[in-house]
This record gives structure tokens, C-alpha cells and sequence, in this order.
């Protein structure tokens, strides 16, 4: 059972780095690692350990609960989504929900 999250978590940095349109030198880099840091994860040869875990969430800006969402494509977004969402007030927040239900319904329609 350890095997199915420790690939999850692999796929879901490699997605992640993707979507940022990085190369696994540039998070290595960027986390203070040396060049092939984010390769072993990648790879097989390693997982990050758990304040390592916690950095690279930081660094892509979601959350530990969103990273392992696997529902969530894009969790970048969806983290960004909800922090801007924090910010209305009531009102706007109402009028961004009837947004969504919109799209929602306009989907299932097509």
C-alpha cells in the first residue's frame, strides 16, 4: 500500500512542476537542492521528507490537503481560486458562486 502514495506523490510533484512549465533542475534549484534533488523523487530513488513535503507545497502554493486531492487537476489554481475568494465579502462571494452554478449547469447541458 505504501507503493500506490509514494507514486502518487511523485506524479502529483512532476505535475505540478509541469504546469509551471519547470524543469526538474529549476525546482531543485529553487528548493536549495542540488540539480538532481526533484530527478530521485521523479525517479523512484527517494521521496522528499516531511518539512521537504511542506516546502515544496509552500513553493507551489497549495496546500498539503489540496496536493493530495487527486479530484483536483490543477490545484494551483484551485488554491488561488480559494484565497482570492477569501477576500470578497458576502456578496461578491454570492455572485461568484451563481458564476460557477452557471458553467456547471451550461456543461451539463452540453
Amino acid at each position: 500500500m505504501d507503493g500506490m502514495y509514494d507514486e502518487f506523490v511523485r506524479e502529483r510533484i512532476t505535475q505540478l512542476r509541469l504546469k509551471k512549465k519547470m524543469s526538474e533542475y529549476q525546482l531543485s534549484y529553487d528548493l536549495g537542492h542540488s540539480r538532481g534533488y526533484i530527478y530521485n523523487i521523479s525517479s523512484g530513488k527517494s521521496l522528499p521528507p516531511l518539512h521537504e513535503f511542506f516546502l515544496i507545497c509552500e513553493y507551489f502554493g497549495v496546500t498539503p490537503s489540496s496536493f493530495f486531492d487527486s479530484s483536483q487537476e490543477n490545484p494551483i489554481l484551485i488554491q488561488k481560486a480559494i484565497e482570492g475568494l477569501k477576500e470578497l465579502d458576502d456578496t461578491d462571494t454570492i455572485l461568484v458562486l451563481n458564476i460557477i452554478d452557471r458553467l456547471r449547469n451550461r456543461e451539463s447541458r452540453d
